[in-house]
């Protein structure tokens, strides 16, 4: 399996270019945006193969779990000398998952989470807690620990209600979204971007059913900053909250007045050369189009008519879904290249990122970063061809 990444790459949290032998050697050249999926590697030697990536807006952990498992960082505050932040690759060792924010690491092992602050060169971790290993727990996903779910920021651990037997949880800018193991929805946060799926934009304080997606189980759930989705059992895409750079995957008005204007100027080019009252009437038309800036209960979003979604991943505001089929799908906000289209263009309508399948590779995996997007890919297996000669 092997990890690309694209996007916002300033600090070299998806690759760094080295100078050439003509240029000073002491400092590396940074490609800020990444328009296109490019293959990353973990800078320190020490582990085996990257088996999961956990991304913030400056920095990309890179997770190890087989063999002799652990963590690395790439990005802001990162060296090649195999230390990142004050935290070694030695001291991660045998950890099985992480979370990263701008100021804090967190790292879950079998028996406890330590939290490290990055901001500091201690080589102790700023705040840990032991936890039992439950055999009921083994299948829950982290950030969720039995009896809550850690956060990055203090006070790092929040409990939650038991009744809720909570399956997995995403957490965004402002609020959270958790999905129990009878396959229903809960959010509570703020909601002032309908990102709580509620109908409206009140906050709650408290976990809260998403009546809408209630008697439709749900088995897997992903939050941006301020949107929500959820895949149905189905395969189904369900979508929420803030759209202003169209991360819903609905026409968005702002990527609609971008279009409008861009028409105008070729209408204007047009009329300079001619332009039939017939095409002028369509462009008319085009400035009725209902736009969308925030919905406030979970939509249906047609990814793909033919393919069931598989995985999804949120970024602030942006989002990636991987089908059954192994095709990546990207949509939302696009100018630092996030959304792996050669292009820094923004789409309210996911399009297929063609790298993979130019290179004949199956997408297994997405990871969104605030800014950025990561994805695992293999290499499609090609049925041989058949050499008999028919007699």
């Amino acid at each position: 399996m092997r990890w690309f990444g694209f996007g916002f790459n300033a600090f070299g949290q998806i690759c760094v270019q080295e100078k050439s032998d003509k240029e000073e050697s002491s400092d590396a050249i940074t490609e800020v945006k990444v328009s296109h999926p490019k293959e990353i590697n973990c800078h320190v030697d020490c582990f085996s193969k990257t088996s999961k990536i956990r991304a913030s807006w400056s920095r990309r952990a890179s997770l190890h779990l087989d063999g002799d498992t652990g963590a690395c960082l790439a990005g802001f505050g990162t060296s090649f000398s195999g230390e990142c932040c004050g935290i070694s690759a030695v001291e991660s060792r045998g950890c099985k998952d992480a979370s990263i924010s701008e100021s804090h690491l967190i790292l879950a092992f079998p028996d406890r989470i330590e939290s490290w602050d990055l901001q500091k060169k201690d080589n102790t971790p700023s705040w840990s807690m032991e936890i039992k290993t439950q055999s009921e727990s083994s299948d829950v996903k982290f950030p969720l620990v039995p009896g809550g779910y850690v956060a990055s920021k203090f006070p790092f651990y929040y409990s939650v209600s038991t009744h809720l037997k909570a399956k997995s949880l995403a957490l965004g800018a402002e609020h959270a979204v958790l999905l129990s193991a009878t396959g229903a929805v809960y959010t509570w946060g703020q909601g002032s971007h309908g990102q709580l799926g509620h109908g409206g934009l009140t906050s709650e304080e408290e976990p809260k059913a998403v009546e809408a997606l209630l008697g439709m189980p749900m088995n897997s759930v992903a939050s941006g900053g301020w949107h929500s989705v959820c895949i149905s059992d189905g395969g189904d895409l369900y979508v929420w909250g803030w759209n202003e750079s169209g991360q819903l995957g609905l026409p968005s008005r702002g990527l609609g007045k971008a279009s409008q204007q861009k028409s105008s100027q070729q209408a204007e080019l047009s009329h300079d050369v001619g332009t039939s009252p017939g095409e002028e009437l369509q462009e008319g038309e085009k400035h009725e189009e209902v736009f969308i800036s925030i919905q406030a209960f979970p939509a249906l979003l047609d990814v793909t008519p033919s393919c069931e979604i598989q995985t999804v991943s949120c970024g602030s505001r942006h989002t990636a879904a991987v089908t059954t089929t192994g095709d990546l799908y990207t949509w939302g906000w696009g100018e630092y290249g996030q959304l792996g289209h050669e292009t820094l263009m923004s789409s309210d309508e996911p399009q297929r990122v063609e790298f993979f399948k130019a290179e004949q590779m199956r997408v297994v995996d997405v990871v969104c970063g605030t800014w950025n997007t990561f994805a695992a890919a293999v290499k499609e297996k090609v049925a041989p061809k058949n050499t008999t000669e028919s007699t």
